[in-house]
């Protein structure tokens, strides 16, 4: 037995988020703790799972308060190192009227980048059953060493590897290494989680089912491929089945960390199920409780912090209002 369930290497960040306008009609903009990779955590977390965590911060108030934060989900903090010589990683996000988002960020450089091989904790990835990272730890060379040392480490200690591209264009200098990256982490996972946005940057084309098979066909050791659609729902693949799901109709405030929400709950349910033998039956399953997740999510502030529970998560697909959007 392994003491961690998912342990994930990459970007612990504030996520300044805009909540309200003052008295002289500026936004007003909210410290969230964030990162795609600790949101995935968190919400494994609240779910009873073990989480560690690997990556970055800065010695300032930002880095104490994200280190606390992580403590205070539930994450194991034992992997996360804090750099007095670089600040913490910080976003500001911008949501427009459809719920559409714009990333701005203080990266230049920012702490989770800064991250190098030798602090890489390799006792915590031996100790996992899923070693889980995207690509925003691969967009600089010391960080992409340390990434890509740490996906080795988790092979060679027989883990299963789930991978979330997590594209942010404006986080590259040149958008073919994002393509190389991505291509790396296809190359590497058994798990993946990609956005319809993500495969139209990859294949050129929005035929998902396309995609899929042509993935699974590439790359033998993908087990299972999820594909979020936004509004439209969530698609999910094996070699022997595929299932489709729409959203939960609920009055979504912001969209930051849906796609990390919808992850964690899937990493939850390999995680109590044998992923070789998902029937589609299972799969549907498994996208509605994703789905519910990712849309309870949209109607809080944040993500990190404000993770859905079980039994919310239940109480809304039994409500059977869904958006066939």
């Amino acid at each position: 037995m392994k003491k961690y369930d998912v342990t994930a290497l990459g970007e612990l960040l504030i996520d300044f988020t805009e909540n309200g306008i003052s008295p002289q009609g500026n936004p007003l903009l909210e410290a969230n703790p964030g990162g795609a990779p600790c949101n995935v955590l968190a919400m494994l977390s609240k779910l009873g799972k073990h989480t560690a965590f690997i990556g970055k911060v800065g010695a300032d108030m930002f880095g104490r308060q994200l280190s606390e934060t992580i403590k205070e989900v539930g994450i194991c903090a034992d992997g996360l190192v804090a750099d007095a010589g670089v600040p913490t990683t910080l976003a500001f996000v911008h949501t427009f009227a459809g719920g559409e988002r714009e990333f701005s960020f203080i990266r230049d450089p920012g702490a989770d980048m800064m991250l190098t091989r030798q602090e890489v904790r390799t006792d915590l990835i031996q100790d996992s059953r899923i070693f889980h990272f995207g690509t925003l730890s691969s967009t600089h060379a010391g960080v992409r060493e340390a990434t890509r040392f740490a996906i080795d480490t988790a092979i060679e200690s027989g883990a299963m590897l789930s991978f979330d591209p997590n594209l942010r264009e404006p986080l590259w200098n040149n958008l073919e290494d994002a393509r190389t990256e991505i291509e790396y982490g296809f190359s590497k996972c058994n798990l993946l989680k990609i956005s319809d946005n993500e495969v139209e940057f990859m294949f050129g084309h929005s035929d998902y089912d396309r995609a899929a098979r042509e993935l699974l066909e590439k790359y033998p050791q993908i087990q299972l491929i999820c594909i979020t659609l936004g509004g439209n729902g969530s698609c999910a693949y094996t070699r022997n089945a595929t299932a489709k799901a729409p959203v939960y109709d609920v009055k979504s405030v912001e969209k930051t960390g849906a796609g990390d929400t919808f992850f964690g709950c899937v990493l939850n349910y390999v995680l109590e199920h044998e992923v070789n033998k998902l029937t589609k039956e299972q799969l549907l399953e498994l996208l509605r409780f994703a789905n519910a997740g990712a849309s309870l999510i949209t109607t809080r502030k944040g993500a990190l912090k404000v993770m859905p529970n079980r039994q919310e998560i239940q109480d809304l697909m039994k409500s059977e209002i869904i958006s066939e959007a």
